[in-house]
């Protein structure tokens, strides 16, 4: 089941944010202006591939699809516009609604780059300060990229905590755990086999998403594939220990799973799996870098989008080994097969 709904959070990613086909919404253009500056204009802004681009007739009819949320942000360029008539108009119209600032953002930081550049070469006037533009060595990703790492971390999380707590959970209620300290097999090679196999499960999560992602997406995992499976599987084994932690202090099915949820989902949204945590409030943003899956997620896209070394920042490390240790001290402490 855990699985399945990663897989399902994985196609949607996919489908919106891969390969940089209209991630950011679609852009309706109402061009009213035959002149060259208008038409260069909109066909610079068509080849930026940013977002889907479409054409509307009418400014109304833009506005219309927008209110029903079809259009992310319409370009207005009036008629006469890029004429260097007198009374022609100067200004081209972005309308947007707040839900969309940062699409509207976008066009607003092009076009206006855009016509500057025009209006110096109308005016013949040459620049005094420019940019100067070096490319290192840092591999390249995009923004699915940082969603494909981000969900091989919640697929963990999601399987690991809420499969372990809830199936010893159930166990227990079951009174399962209580018989198997009857039998000749000793407590801990019942937990390691438990462990053993969820951990299989993990492997092959990870290599789907990884094999869908680089296969179906055009995904990029620049670094060393082996040090991605390492981190997972120490991932998984971090998340294991909480699942039997929560297992240790649930009493029921029904309570094992609530735990379970409220855990993962706020690490699901805060801890970095769909946008980094930098964007969040600063105070938010100091607290949740904690979380157990936030270091994780950073040594993870480290080593697959950067080529770096599992040890290439000592805190990330540190922070995930830090949590295995105090959950399993604590697992150890509370939890007995012989619990009812």
């Amino acid at each position: 089941m855990e699985l399945i709904l990663s897989l399902n959070f994985y196609f949607v990613f996919g489908s919106f944010f891969a390969k940089g086909d209209g991630g950011n919404g679609t852009l309706s253009i109402v061009n009213k202006s035959n002149t060259e500056i208008a038409k260069n204009f909109e066909t610079s802004l068509k080849d930026t591939g940013i977002f889907k681009v479409q054409n509307d007739d009418s400014f109304d009819k833009a506005k219309e699809l927008m209110d029903k949320d079809k259009v992310s942000v319409v370009v207005y360029i009036p008629e006469r516009f890029g004429s260097l008539e007198p009374n022609s108009p100067k200004k081209i119209k972005i309308y947007y609604v707040p839900t969309n600032r940062q699409s509207e953002s976008i066009v607003e930081s092009f076009s206006d780059k855009y016509l500057t550049t025009v209006n110096m070469q109308i005016q013949k006037a040459l620049p005094i300060f420019s940019v100067e533009k070096e490319e290192g060595n840092k591999p390249k990703f995009n923004y699915f990229d940082f969603i494909l790492i981000g969900l091989i971390g919640m697929a963990l999380m999601n399987s690991s905590i809420q499969g372990v707590a809830i199936a010893m959970s159930k166990y227990k209620e079951d009174k399962i755990l209580k018989r198997m300290t009857t039998t000749p097999v000793k407590s801990w090679q019942f937990i390691g086999a438990e462990v053993f196999s969820r951990l299989v499960l993990n492997v092959v999560q990870v290599t789907l998403i990884l094999v869908i992602g680089t296969y179906a997406y055009d995904a990029h995992i620049n670094g060393s594939i082996f040090l991605v499976y390492v981190l997972s599987l120490i991932g998984a084994i971090l998340f294991q220990s909480i699942g039997f932690v929560i297992a240790s202090f649930a009493k029921t099915t029904d309570a094992a799973e609530g735990m379970s949820t409220a855990i993962t989902v706020p690490m699901m949204f805060l801890a970095g799996v769909f946008f980094p945590i930098e964007s969040l409030p600063k105070w938010l943003s100091s607290v949740v870098q904690y979380l157990p899956l936030a270091p994780l997620l950073r040594n993870l896209r480290g080593v697959a989008l950067e080529k770096n070394s599992i040890f290439e920042n000592p805190n990330n490390m540190g922070l995930v080994l830090v949590w295995i240790v105090i959950m399993l001290l604590i697992a150890a402490k509370r939890f007995r097969l012989s619990e009812e």
